[in-house]
């Protein structure tokens, strides 16, 4: 039996990242200001975390024209989703103990 932090996905287990997907999970797209403002980080920083999650194939990156400005606008890929579904479905697992044996369990024993 192999302990659940084997699952744990090293793309999305970054804080900001993780708060990232958590927030694309919750919504069919996100411009990038308002994702900004939602997981409290620059743009600089926000920037390079949604290159890391697009490059995973985790998040799709759509640029659109509102007036004279260019906006851009974030999706959770399927992809994403799953790799977002099995992280959480793995801190689940690890945060109630899962992988411990029960007290009736006898590995271990004489």
């Amino acid at each position: 039996m192999s302990h659940p932090r084997v699952r744990l996905d090293e793309v999305i287990h970054s804080p900001v990242r993780f708060s990232v997907v958590a927030a694309l999970a919750s919504a069919d797209t996100i411009e990038f200001r308002v994702l900004r403002d939602l997981v409290e980080v620059s743009d600089s920083v926000l920037s390079k975390q949604i290159s890391t999650l697009e490059d995973s194939g985790y998040v799709a990156v759509s640029k659109f024209r509102v007036g004279r400005r260019t906006r851009t606008s974030l999706t959770l890929t399927s992809a994403g989703r799953k790799a977002f579904d099995e992280h959480v479905r793995a801190l689940r697992d690890i945060a109630d103990g899962v992988a411990l044996p029960s007290p009736t369990d006898d590995r271990g024993a004489d």
